[in-house]
C-alpha cells in the first residue's frame, strides 16, 4: 500500500527526531533511566571489603530463620538465632559480639544474582558488577575506587589486596595506575618492595639511575602509547612504594599485644593490617577470609565441611567487631565503609553429605561505618530465606550504594577507549541508607 503524503512526513519527522537524538550522544542514551530523586551523596573515604570465598550462608549467619535438623534433612538454620542491638534484627548465636554493634551495621539480606554454579564467574560477578565478556574487561569494585579517589596520601597507593591475586579483582580497560599491591603474609609487607639481598644503598641509586634513562627513552618512542604510560606510572608508584615510609604500615608488632590479641586469627591481622593501611591514607583495601585450614573448605560448605563452619563465623564475629571499635577508637568509622561480601549464600536444605549448596536468587551482604544510616537489616526474604519477598537488591544497586557513599556518582561513564560505560551496571543506592 502507498503511503499517505501525511503519513510519509510524520515517518520522516520521527526518522528526524531519531538522529536528532543520537547524535546528542550516547551518553544521554545512558543517562536517560536515571530516578526522578536525584542521588544521594555520604562522606565515607575509605573502603574496607571483607571478602568470604566459597559463598558464606546468609541462613547460618546474618538472615537465620527456623532450626533446621542436619540429620533429617529438614531445610533451615543450623543454628539458634539471637537478638541484636536493633530491636527486631537477629543474627546467629556464633556472631555475639556483631550483635552488640548492629545499629552500626546493616545486613542486605536481598542481594541477588542468576550465577550459582561456578564460583569463578560468581566472584568475577561481585568483584565487577557484570557477567564476564569476550569484548571488555571490566575493572574490579577496587579499582573503580582508586580511578575515582586516587589514594588520600602520595605516598601510599590506592588500592591493596590481602589475599591472592587474579584478572576479578583488577584493572581491566581502566590499566595498570588502578590496579592493587598485593600480600599474602601479615608478617612481612609486599614481595618485591625490599631492596633484595646484597643490594645497598649506592647500588640501588646506581640502578635507579640506568631506570631513568631507559624509563625517558621510551616515552620519547612511545610517546603517544597509553600502555607505556601506563606501565611507567606503575615504575614511579613502586620506587615511591619501597621506601622505608610505606613499609613502616606493614610492622604489626608496633601495635599493642592487648590489640592484636583482640584481633585474633591470621584473619584478624589482616583487618588489623587493613585499618593501619586506610589510616595511612589507602582508599581500598580487600582481606581474604577463605582460610582453608580452619575446615579445609572456607565458606563452601559442602558436604562435612559445614562441620566446622561455626568457627569461620566466631572468627569473622571477633576480627570485625574488634575492627569497628578500633576504627571508632581512632575516629574513623564514619569515613570507612567496611563490607562483606561473598559469591553467593547457600540454601536452607541439607544435601547428602550434610552441607549446603550454592544460592545466588537471595543472600547477605553486609554493610558497617561509612557514616551510613544504619537500621541493622534492609530487605526480606521468606521464611527459609530462600526467595525475596521485599526490597530486591542487585549487585550493581550493591556497587552504586559504595560509590554513592564515598561521593562517586554511581550514573558516571567510564570510557574503554572511546566506547562509553556506565560505572555500574545501572546500579541504583539503597536510598534509605543514605538518607
Amino acid at each position: 500500500m502507498l503511503q499517505s503524503r501525511r503519513s510519509w512526513l510524520q515517518n520522516v519527522a520521527a526518522g528526524s527526531t531519531a538522529i536528532a537524538a543520537s547524535s546528542a550522544g550516547v551518553s544521554g542514551l545512558l543517562r536517560a533511566n536515571v530516578a526522578n530523586d536525584a542521588t544521594l551523596f555520604g562522606k565515607a573515604e575509605h573502603v574496607i571489603s571483607i571478602w568470604l570465598g566459597g559463598g558464606m550462608g546468609q541462613i547460618d549467619t546474618f538472615d537465620p530463620k527456623r532450626m533446621g535438623d542436619q540429620k533429617a534433612r529438614k531445610p533451615g538454620s543450623l543454628y539458634k538465632s539471637i537478638d541484636t542491638a536493633v530491636a527486631g534484627v537477629s543474627v546467629c548465636e556464633h556472631l555475639p559480639r556483631l550483635a552488640e554493634r548492629m545499629d552500626r551495621v546493616t545486613a542486605v539480606r536481598t542481594v541477588h544474582h542468576d550465577v550459582i554454579d561456578e564460583h569463578a564467574a560468581a566472584t568475577n560477578r561481585m568483584h565487577t558488577g557484570r557477567v564476564v565478556t569476550g569484548t571488555v574487561t571490566y575493572p574490579s569494585l577496587g579499582s573503580v575506587v582508586a580511578h575515582e579517589l586516587g589514594s588520600a596520601d602520595s605516598s601510599v597507593p590506592p588500592y591493596v589486596l590481602i589475599g591472592y591475586p587474579n584478572v576479578t579483582r583488577g584493572p581491566g580497560f581502566l590499566g595498570a595506575s588502578s590496579g592493587y599491591l598485593y600480600l599474602t603474609d601479615t608478617s612481612k609487607g609486599p614481595s618485591g618492595l625490599s631492596l633484595p639481598h646484597g643490594i645497598d644503598a649506592e647500588r640501588q641509586s646506581r640502578r635507579e639511575q640506568l631506570l631513568s634513562a631507559t624509563r625517558a627513552s621510551a616515552r620519547r618512542r612511545f610517546d603517544n602509547d597509553s600502555a607505556v604510560a601506563n606501565y611507567d606510572s606503575v615504575i614511579e608508584q613502586s620506587l615511591r612504594l619501597s621506601g622505608p615510609e610505606f613499609g613502616e604500615v606493614f610492622e604489626l608488632e608496633n601495635e599493642s599485644g592487648q590489640l592484636r590479641n583482640q584481633y585474633g586469627s591470621e584473619f584478624g591481622q589482616r583487618c588489623l593490617l587493613a585499618r593501619r593501611l586506610v589510616q595511612r591514607g589507602v582508599r581500598f583495601v580487600e582481606v581474604s577470609h577463605n582460610l582453608n585450614f580452619i575446615n579445609g573448605t572456607g565458606w563452601d560448605v559442602h558436604n562435612d565441611g559445614i562441620n566446622k563452619q561455626h568457627e569461620l563465623i566466631r572468627d569473622l564475629d571477633t576480627a570485625v567487631s574488634t575492627l569497628i571499635d578500633d576504627l571508632e577508637k581512632h575516629s574513623m568509622l564514619d569515613k570507612t565503609l567496611i563490607m562483606v561480601s561473598s559469591e553467593f549464600g547457600r540454601p536452607p536444605g541439607f544435601d547428602a553429605g550434610g552441607g549446603r549448596g550454592h544460592q545466588g536468587k537471595a543472600f547477605t551482604c553486609v554493610l558497617a561505618g561509612g557514616g551510613l544510616n544504619h537500621s541493622g537489616a534492609y530487605g526480606l526474604t521468606d521464611e527459609l530465606s530462600q526467595n525475596i519477598v521485599e526490597s530486591p537488591v542487585s549487585v550493581p544497586d550493591l556497587f552504586a550504594t559504595v560509590h554513592a557513599s564515598l561521593g562517586i556518582d554511581p550514573q558516571k561513564l567510564l570510557y574503554d577507549g572511546d566506547r562509553p560505560i556506565p560505572i555500574t551496571d545501572n546500579g541504583k543506592p539503597i536510598r534509605s541508607l543514605l538518607v
